[in-house]
């Protein structure tokens, strides 16, 4: 038995607030890079992604983007406003709020920070192993730091 009349309530978390790194929402991190460059509507963020090969044809229902995209709103990201369309339908149009460009800025700066570690780590291998793998021997590698 129940002592609380709230127990059978669903409580509704306060929205999260969006996380700086791309790896914990790709989607999102896309969709304001590319709204970062001109306000559009679901329907053309689509077309879009999948021109620009950063989704794979049919990966979006439309439905599901409006999903994200009023989530995003939500979260302080976007703005939106009704528009006219190409076609002449009224569409909701998506913008970049100063604090979606914020997370983008701070998303691109941590991918620049990612990249500079990949590079270091891609030369590294290749100074290391890819001679081992082409018929090298070990015996030709640099010593490590504190070796002579």
């Amino acid at each position: 038995m129940c002592h609380s009349d709230n127990h059978h309530r669903r409580r509704r978390r306060a929205p999260r607030p969006h996380r700086p790194f791309p790896e914990r929402g790709w989607v999102q991190f896309l969709l304001l890079r590319l709204l970062d460059e001109e306000p559009m509507h679901g329907y053309q963020l689509i077309e879009e992604m999948e021109f620009r090969g950063y989704v794979r044809s049919g990966r979006f229902e439309t439905g599901s983007i409006y999903t994200i995209l009023n989530r995003m709103e939500r979260r302080g990201l976007l703005s939106s406003t009704k528009g006219e369309s190409e076609t002449g339908r009224m569409r909701r149009i998506y913008d970049v709020t100063e604090s979606g460009r914020e997370v983008l800025k701070r998303g691109l700066e941590s991918l620049i920070q990612r990249k500079k570690m990949m590079d270091e780590l891609t030369e590294y291998y290749e100074e290391r192993f890819r001679e081992s793998d082409r018929g090298g021997t070990s015996d030709e590698k640099e010593p490590r730091r504190g070796e002579k």
